[in-house]
Order: C-alpha cells, then structure tokens, then sequence
C-alpha cells in the first residue's frame, strides 16, 4: 500500500498471498502473553477482554501525525467518503491532527491495513470485526446508535415479489446469492441459521458470493440470483436512496437482532491518543444527512467487543467457522475467487 492508503500491483488473488507473509512475518515476533485467547501471535490477551493489549514496549505505541479512517465496503466505499467528510473534519480538528479518509474495497483490505499499521481507526462489518479484532488488533468501541442502545440489524432473505419463494425450504436448488465468507449475515449467520429452517447451504444450494450486499440485492433485482442472504440495514438504505424499490422485493425471512458495523482503533496507538479519539467519537453528533444515511442513528454508541459480540461469536460457532488465521485464509482464498470469477463474467458479458 501506498502512503496514500492505496495499494499497488495487488489484484484480488494476490490478496491472500499478501496476507499470509504479512502473518508469518507477524509470528517471528509473537508476544510473551499468560494469555492470549483466539488473537494472533502478535497480540496478547493477559487482562482476558478478548481484545489485544496496549504494547509494553513505549517503542511500539504510536502517534501519528496523521489518522488514517475508512469504513467498512458494505456498499460503495466512495459513497460513504462523502457522508463521512462532516466526521473525519471534526475529528480533525477535535485531535488537532489531519485525518485522511480512504476507500477500501474489501474486508481482508481493510483488515490488512490495520494489521499493517497503515489504518488508525475505521468502522468493521459485523462478522470482519471479529477477524480484525483477532488478527489486526482492532479495538471495537463503538456502534452507530442513539441515546437509548446501539443500532442493530437482522440478516433477511429477499426474493422478488413476483417469484413464488415464500419460505427458505423453497430455495433448495436455486440460485442464492452470499456476500462474502467473513460477512457476518451475508454468509456465517446462514450457515448457522438456515438448517433449522429446512435449507442448509452448499447441501441444498450452491452458495454464489456476490462480493457486497446492494450487488446481493441488485443481483435478484436483475434476476442473477433467486434469492439473497442480506443485512437489514443495507438493504433499507438501499430503498430509501432510491437504488431499489421494497415493492419489487418479498422478505421471506427475518433473523434475531445483531450488532451493526462497529468502529475500532489500533491497539499500538499511545494510550492518551486512544482515550481522546474514543471521547471524541463519543462527543459527535451526527448530521441530518449522516443520519438519514444510518436509518436515524445520530451518534457513535458505546460497546465493547466481549459484550455485544458474543452474539456473532456463538453465530460463527454454530456455523462451524472460527475467527482465526487459518480460517481466514481460507474465506480470504474463497472471497478473491469469487471475485475474480465475477470479473471475468462480467467481462465475458462485455464482448
């Protein structure tokens, strides 16, 4: 990557690679921990909140004259670069730092790059934070909420209202779209959820990975797919930008409630710039505009990673994955194929 946050000669199949001599490099150098849980070798874990520690060494802390922020590539990332731009100029000034706002275009990106040391702070999808939690040290601190809870979402199946799906039995040997194999609703709760419900997924359907929710939605809006495992929230952001139209579509099943996007900081930055970006996170107030963007959330609501993950935690568990390295080679290895399979049909479809 780039100083400006951008990555150079790094195609979706070289991600993975990437990615696994970033964590063997990270493995010379494992901690000395009494414990250290799920996290990485890089991470320790000795007052059991299942996030990493502050380093020891004063060497490792940092204080950056620049912050870098991003969120999470749910959706366009450049779309979110302008709701954001009231927020990242107000963190600006409340830190009397520059902060710098990049696109990321993946999940495993936007994990690598906290990983690395190149991303300060940035908002997670629900199942990635888990992964960056475990693999990047990420710190989650906050969800979008209001002044009563945290804002949550449900993992929903969307069908077009004129097809003749109405329950998830339906779907056997259709065409069903997941996001992404780290995606908290768009893969690990259906893999969990969907064989009480009389629909277990690669048994009874082929999993299609679209790459991100609206390309999901989008994709049953064109007929691509027959049906989409989605968040709730995406989904309805979605319809009130005018991208979709709710009438053309039938929601076929609603799940238990889970924690939305979190937002997390480094776990090496200096304990005193952490404390005051946690604060000014918490001081904001969103704008009319970020809140019509975030179905009504007007501020950054506090939370903590073993609280209100555990959750998503018993999701993965029941969905037989885990949030650990080799696991996440392995979506990582599924989510650039997926991604260059899609490149390539829609390439095919160009000639």
């Amino acid at each position: 990557m780039r100083n400006d946050g951008k990555f150079v000669g790094c195609t979706a199949r070289s991600l993975p690679v990437m990615l696994a001599l970033l964590f063997t490099a990270g493995n010379v150098v494992a901690q000395e921990c009494k414990n250290r849980g799920e996290l990485d070798a890089m991470y320790c874990d000795d007052n059991k909140d299942m996030v990493a520690d502050t380093p020891k060494d004063a060497k490792k802390l940092k204080n950056p004259s620049t912050i870098v922020f991003t969120y999470t590539p749910v959706e366009d990332p450049a779309v979110y670069e302008k709701v954001f731009a009231p927020f990242t100029e107000y963190l600006g000034k409340c830190l009397t730092k520059k902060v710098v706002f990049y696109q990321v275009q993946s999940n495993a990106a936007e994990i690598e790059a906290m990983r690395s040391g190149r991303l300060h702070v940035g908002g997670f999808s629900t199942g990635p934070t888990a992964f960056a939690v475990n693999l990047a040290g990420a710190i989650p601190f906050a969800v979008k909420g209001d002044a009563k809870e945290f804002q949550g979402y449900n993992l929903i199946v969307v069908v077009k209202k004129s097809s003749p799906f109405m329950k998830l039995s339906d779907l056997k040997g259709k065409k069903v779209a997941h996001t992404a194999p780290s995606s908290n609703s768009g893969h690990m709760a259906p893999m969990s959820l969907f064989p009480a419900e009389g629909l277990a997924p690669e048994k009874d359907y082929k999993i299609l990975f679209s790459g991100k929710h609206d390309q999901s939605v989008m994709g049953v809006n064109s007929g691509d797919y027959d049906a989409a495992a989605v968040a709730s929230d995406v989904y309805h952001r979605m319809a009130s930008r005018g991208q979709i139209k709710e009438d053309d579509f039938r929601i076929i099943y609603t799940s238990q409630k889970f924690p939305t996007s979190s937002f997390a900081y480094a776990h090496d930055l200096e304990p005193e710039l952490a404390r005051k970006l946690v604060k000014c996170f918490y001081d904001y107030r969103y704008t009319p505009e970020m809140q019509k963007a975030f179905d009504g959330a007007d501020r950054f609501f506090p939370v903590t990673f073993q609280k209100e993950w555990e959750v998503v935690r018993k999701v993965a568990e029941g969905s037989g994955e885990a949030f650990n390295r080799a696991n996440y080679d392995k979506q990582s290895a599924k989510e650039s194929d997926a991604a260059k399979k899609k490149a390539e049909d829609a390439a095919k479809g160009k000639k």
